[in-house]
């Protein structure tokens, strides 16, 4: 055996671990930040939200299948945004408790995205809920209000064209004309019509009987520099709150122009989510009249943030195959704008119909269509990577069978968490300080061999978990410290059989050099054994816990991965290399203990039983 090559591989990893700790993995800043692991809430603080689900999208209270199914996508939203290790729980039977490590973020986005629908654009407007005239639209496409999300150009929707710009024309009936009288209260009211009409009642009383009559008559977004007298009428509907304007009918939340976005925005959740109703929705400060939802989040099969032939991020958008049929049906619509339903302050730069992605309540998204797409399709603009991933994260993630709304958001201190991470630390400190002080004490100088493998242990754990923190988003939390803790009493079983089965060969009358490699074969198989079983409970319990929990069996699968690495590539050459010293040989010295003298006053005791006998 040659120990310098395992030594030599075990340098080699050193120092390519520490080269991806210092230079890759996306290392910035100081050589004390770059060594900075990435802490969990428990120890450098964070933020939790609590979100209590009120109904299912058919308006049921929900099911424990429902909460559990709005839990993983939640989680699944969340992870896609680069959170690391958050802890997503269900609480009782109505809420989900959302706890997030490091600085601290507003998380009400998370949770409301209750429906995920695709809306035709059919006509804009000003969304400032001023009752100043606004601008006079233009068919030049450029006049339209919707920035991209990254503040660059329009987003748009392409693919390869299927060619058929005719087509398949939906039916008259099927789109409703924007400039259609506003429907009776009954004609647009959710399921509950008795409540919508009781609630409209009470707006219609709060802001009065003649702005309640000027709002309904008007047919268009009303306009202040021909009547000016309507300013003062609709005045009223300013004061309303989110939930009130809620209850407007779809064609008054339009025209009014003192109904704004900031109170659109803030509408209860799901307040939108009949597909079969016309909606208006604002991005970046329009007021858009959108469409009947003729694609829903359920017939999304996939979305992801890559880059295309040009280096621009994009979102790649893939369809089930009887959603895809309804998105090609869509994009023929507008990107023929049939009927011209789609009004021009509505139209994209090239004059064809927007498709707006709608969360909720809100517009994610409104990109101009460039085609008919027939298959998958992308949705282009001046992204970044950060704009797109959190787009695909909503188209992949946006469909919750259960509505939400926010109970309590609360920003956790780091105070205690710094507590924790000391008290943490003592606690490993301490424990592997008394492994050191037993190992000298007992076996002297194979003390080193064990104080030496815990710390390069230990500086490879560290390093792991530094580098597996920047490429995976691994969390050390309190938990994954106990872990680390446990992790010390596997790798001192380790010592303890290779050594005492080394005491054995020795007892047997072989010299320390030739015991050494005997030892090694029988204690490995015992060493791997254990190990293993470790490593398994650890695989076990990270598949089937959730939070902290698999944080901690990460941390001890992780440690006693890498203490099996230290075991074959470090103590079994380290003692192979010390049986070749005379310091090894003596009793005082090596830690052999009784072994060695044993071996060497055997010669001097008489073996001959006849002369007991005589």
């Amino acid at each position: 055996m040659r120990p310098g090559r395992q030594l030599a591989v075990l340098g080699i990893i050193f120092v390519v671990l520490y080269l991806l700790v210092f230079f890759a993995g996306g290392a910035s800043g100081g050589w004390k930040d770059r060594l900075e692991p990435r802490l969990g809430l428990d120890l450098v603080g964070g933020t939790r939200l609590t979100l209590e689900a009120t109904n299912t999208v058919d308006g049921r209270p929900p099911t424990s299948e429902n909460l559990e199914e709005a839990r993983q996508i939640i989680e699944s939203r969340v992870n896609a945004y680069g959170v690391a290790e958050a802890e997503v729980v269900t609480e009782g039977d109505r809420n989900i408790v959302i706890s997030l490590p490091g600085e601290n973020r507003d998380l009400t986005d998370v949770g409301s995205a209750a429906e995920l629908r695709f809306r035709k654009v059919l006509k804009a407007a000003d969304g400032s809920g001023t009752i100043a005239p606004p601008p006079a639209a233009t068919p030049n496409p450029s006049g339209s209000p919707a920035p991209s999300p990254s503040g660059g150009t329009e987003p748009e929707v392409t693919s390869s064209p299927s060619g058929g710009q005719g087509g398949m024309a939906p039916t008259p009936d099927a789109t409703p004309t924007p400039s259609a009288p506003a429907p009776s209260p009954s004609a647009s009211a959710a399921p509950e019509t008795q409540t919508i009409e009781q609630q409209r009642q009470a707006v219609q009383q709060k802001v009065g009987a003649e702005a309640w009559q000027a709002a309904n008559a008007l047919q268009a977004p009303a306009d202040l520099a021909t009547d000016p007298s309507l300013a003062e009428k609709l005045a009223p509907f300013a004061e309303l709150t989110p939930r009130e304007v809620a209850v407007l009918p779809v064609p008054v939340q339009f025209n009014v122009p003192t109904v704004g976005c900031a109170q659109l925005d803030e509408r209860p959740p799901a307040s939108i989510k009949d597909e079969n109703q016309q909606a208006v929705a604002c991005e970046a400060g329009a007021k858009y009249l959108l469409d009947q939802a003729k694609v829903l989040g359920t017939d999304v099969s996939g979305a992801s943030a890559v880059m295309d032939q040009t280096s621009q991020w994009v979102v790649s958008l893939d369809f089930k195959s009887g959603g895809q049929e309804k998105w090609t049906e869509l994009t023929r619509e507008s990107f023929n704008n049939t009927g011209q339903a789609c009004d021009a302050s509505a139209l994209g730069q090239d004059g064809k119909c927007r498709v707006a992605v709608v969360l909720d309540n809100r517009i994610v998204s409104a990109p101009e269509i460039q085609g008919v797409l027939t298959g998958s399709s992308q949705i282009t603009g001046n992204f970044t990577q950060a704009a797109a991933s959190e787009l695909a994260g909503n188209l992949r993630y946006g469909a919750l069978p259960v509505t939400f709304e926010e109970q309590e958001q609360q920003n956790v201190t780091a105070t205690l968490g710094e507590s924790h991470l000391r008290a943490g630390l003592l606690a490993a400190g301490i424990g592997m300080l008394l492994v050191v002080i037993y190992s000298f004490f007992y076996y002297r100088l194979l003390g080193s061999v064990i104080f030496l493998s815990l710390v390069l242990s230990a500086l490879l754990l560290f390093g792991a978990i530094v580098f597996l923190g920047r490429q995976i988003g691994f969390t050390l939390t309190l938990a994954g410290i106990a872990g680390i803790i446990v992790s010390l009493g596997v790798a001192a079983d380790s010592f303890v059989i290779y050594f005492e089965r080394l005491k054995d060969e020795i007892r047997e009358g072989r010299s320390p050099r030739s015991a050494v490699p005997r030892a090694w074969t029988r204690a490995r198989r015992t060493i791997i054994s254990a190990n293993a079983i470790t490593l398994m409970s650890a695989v076990v319990l990270y598949v089937v816990s959730v939070g902290t929990v698999k944080g901690f069996a990460f941390a001890l699968g992780l440690a006693t991965v890498l203490d099996l690495l230290v075991v074959f590539l470090f103590r079994h050459p380290i003692m192979t290399m010390f049986a070749r010293t005379r310091a090894f040989l003596s009793p005082r010295v090596s830690g052999l203990g009784r072994a060695l003298p044993a071996r060497t006053e055997q010669p001097a005791k008489p073996r001959n039983q006849r002369v007991k006998e005589a």
